[in-house]
This record gives structure tokens, C-alpha cells and sequence, in this order.
């Protein structure tokens, strides 16, 4: 039986290196989805596939996930396909906007902290964050709550007596207690929305193992490590190419120091796609699985423990399941006008 996978975010970067090893390892036997809110770029990254893979089975779907309305659709669309899912990844991400600080950059350079600087990002990365039509925070948005919705919506094919079920989530090692409030999930008085925001993804697995794993619906968290995609490119917008070329052997003489540094998507989606080969029970729901690559370029998956509490993240989830009933009563109050205006125009006027 074809194992049915959707993954968020696909069309380029660790999303894109998944399908591909998933396609190498298994052709005949995966039954991909990539979900993905530029259809021009997911058209050019299933060519891609076919093109390796030309037996494989590659679906698109459109879904912007810091859209309400757009994740929402998307859902319909999953479950009139599909009468099932088996590994849902959750991958799609933003960093908008990131402003970085020359100055401590180059101090780190030359300090012990530089590991930790290039891996993190910490002490050299603030964003400033937008507001979507819907009203909430964009990276909030986008890298959560719009996942949490999807989640929510594909629970009758996610959850089914006698087989389980696997969400991926992709989170980054800059998910930092420190930046994460409960009072303030969506981080609007803060400057690390996306640290917050993946910090929230490690606290929102745990509650989800706990809510679902009785109906066979398991989550697991996973860390890429630093890798250069179109993500990591946007933080330096304004660094010349050359620059770019000159830090690279840096990467490269770091990665002896530390096995954090897989620097290419192929590399970082190790875990993703080790966790795949995995027995859902058997992994730990505080763990968070790390793509690592040695110095002599081997790849393998680690899991350390997350700096995250169970009284947390159930805290977390009711605010989600709050935001969730809004979202939802105000889809129904936008039907509601339209009725008015159907009775108002059939009954009488009024003064």
C-alpha cells in the first residue's frame, strides 16, 4: 500500500530535498503531495522530480499557510483526494524581514561564540513582523497557526483505528525559550517572531502527542541545522556574492568544530527524512531529532532534549484552540450578511 505524504513547503530548499530522497528511496511506494503557496515555483519543482522520478506520483496543492481562508481550502481539497494521510510534514517557514547586525556579526567572527552565532543566529538576527489580512501576525501565521488549522481540519484522515499516523515539524535550533511569551504567542510586542514562533512548534508537539496519540496521531519535532537555502540567503540581502563565496570555507572549516553545520538542504533533511523510516511509538515526544553531518561528510540523526514543559504547551494549546473558535465564528459571520440581505429584500421595509 503506497504511503500517502504531504509536505508544506516543498518547492524548494529542505522541502524539496525530502521528496527527492523519499522519490530515491521508494518511487513506486510514496504517493506525494506537495503543498505550496507559489504554484509557479511547486509546477517547476515536480518537474524536477518527474524528471529523476518518472514513475513517481507527485500531486500539487496550492495553500498559503498564513492564510486562514487559503488553509482552509486546502483542506477540503486533502480530504476529497485522499480517504487518508500518513505523514503530514510541516514545513513551510518564513524570517521576514530579518535585520542583521553587522558589527556583532564580525565581533563573533573573532569570539567564542561563533558556533553558536552561525548555528543560531543569536545576538546577530532581529525581524520586524507584518499583519496578514486576517489580522494576526505573519510569522505566527504562517510557521504555527496556520499548521495547527491544517492539522485540526485533516483529523478524519490523520487519525484512523488501527494504524498511526506521523506530524513532522521542521523547527529550527534557534527556538529560544527566552523569546517565546504565553501571554504573547502571536509576538507582536517582541523582535524574534520567528524564534518564538519555533520555540511554540516544540511546545505544540508535545501537546498534540498528548491529545492524539490514543487515536494513533503522533508528532515529532526535528532541527536541519544550519543550511544554506533561500532563507538563509535573505538574511544578508545586501552582501555581495563574493562575500558569500568568501564565508564559505569558513562553513566548511567550522563544520570540523561541530556537526550542526549540514549547510546544504540534501543534508539537513536528514532527520526529516530518517524519522520517516521510524516506528512513531518508539520516539520520544520531548526529543527533538537534529540533522547532524560529521567532518568527513556522514550524515546521521540525534535527539536532545527540548527546554519544554507539559503545563506549557497544553497552555499553548488552548490558546490555539481559542484562536481556532474565532477564526471559525468569523467564517460564519462573513455567510451571515448575505442571508440578511437575501430576508431584508424579500420582507417589508422598515423606517
Amino acid at each position: 500500500m503506497n504511503k500517502v505524504v504531504l509536505v508544506t513547503g516543498a518547492n524548494s530548499g529542505i522541502g524539496l530535498a525530502l521528496c527527492e530522497r523519499l522519490l530515491t528511496q521508494d518511487t513506486e511506494g510514496v504517493q506525494l503531495c506537495l503543498a505550496c503557496r507559489n504554484m509557479q515555483r511547486a509546477q517547476a519543482a515536480r518537474s524536477a522530480l518527474l524528471a529523476s522520478h518518472p514513475t513517481a506520483q507527485v500531486a500539487l496543492l496550492q495553500m498559503d499557510t498564513s492564510s486562514i481562508t487559503s488553509v482552509f481550502k486546502a483542506a477540503q481539497e486533502i480530504k476529497l483526494r485522499y480517504n487518508r494521510l500518513d505523514y503530514l510534514y510541516l514545513n513551510a517557514g518564513i524570517m521576514p524581514n530579518p535585520q542583521f547586525d553587522v558589527t556583532a556579526f564580525f565581533k563573533g567572527l573573532f569570539s567564542r561564540k561563533i558556533i553558536t552565532m552561525f548555528a543560531t543566529g543569536e545576538g546577530i538576527l532581529t525581524q520586524t513582523d507584518r499583519i496578514t489580512p486576517d489580522g494576526r501576525q505573519e510569522v505566527f501565521a504562517t510557521n504555527l497557526f496556520g499548521h495547527f488549522l491544517l492539522i485540526r481540519e485533516l483529523e478524519p484522515i490523520l487519525c484512523h483505528a488501527g494504524r498511526t499516523s506521523q506530524l513532522i515539524w521542521t523547527s529550527s535550533s534557534n527556538a529560544h525559550r527566552s523569546a517565546f511569551n504565553l501571554e504573547d504567542i502571536q509576538h507582536q510586542k517582541g523582535t524574534q517572531p520567528y524564534s518564538s514562533s519555533k520555540y511554540a512548534s516544540d511546545l505544540l508537539s508535545l501537546a498534540l502527542n498528548t491529545h492524539y496519540n490514543k487515536q494513533g496521531l503522533y508528532s515529532s519535532v526535528i532541527c536541519p541545522g544550519f543550511v544554506m537555502t533561500n532563507l538563509t540567503y535573505r538574511i544578508l540581502p545586501s552582501f555581495p556574492a563574493f562575500l558569500w563565496t568568501l564565508l564559505m570555507p569558513i562553513f566548511w572549516l567550522i563544520r570540523v568544530f561541530t556537526n550542526m553545520f549540514t549547510l546544504t538542504p540534501y543534508n539537513g533533511a536528514e532527520a526529516l527524512f530518517w524519522l520517516f523510516q521510524q516506528k512513531p511509538e518508539s520516539l520520544d515526544p520531548y526529543a527533538k531529532y537534529h540533522s547532524l553531518t560529521s567532518a568527513l561528510s556522514n550524515n546521521y540523526t540525534q535527539p536532545q532534549k527540548m527546554d519544554i514543559d507539559l503545563e506549557t504547551s497544553e497552555a499553548l494549546y488552548e490558546k490555539l484552540l481559542q484562536l481556532e473558535s474565532e477564526e471559525r465564528r468569523k467564517v460564519k459571520e462573513k455567510q451571515k450578511p448575505s442571508q440578511h440581505f437575501h430576508s431584508n429584500r424579500a420582507g417589508p421595509l422598515s423606517s
